[in-house]
């Protein structure tokens, strides 16, 4: 593949923030509850299409993946 048919950074983005604005559409519109992370309090919601939320987790671990693995070593 040659170096002019390549797509840039920016439309790769805004095709993936696309693909997931449609897709959350999609699941609204098929009455399918999603899963959204609060940063802020840091719990896991599962939201329905009426904007109803419940409670599904808290966080279970801080930090990263590659520094709570040394600790177990």
């Amino acid at each position: 593949m040659k170096r002019e048919e390549y797509i840039s950074d920016e439309t790769v983005v805004k095709r993936a923030k696309e693909a997931v604005r449609i897709e959350l559409e999609k699941k609204k519109a098929l009455d399918v509850p999603i899963i959204i992370y609060d940063s802020e309090t840091q719990i896991i919601y599962q939201e329905y299409s009426d904007g109803t939320r419940k409670e599904v987790s808290k966080r279970m671990r801080r930090g990263r993946y590659s520094e709570w693995i040394k600790e177990k070593t």
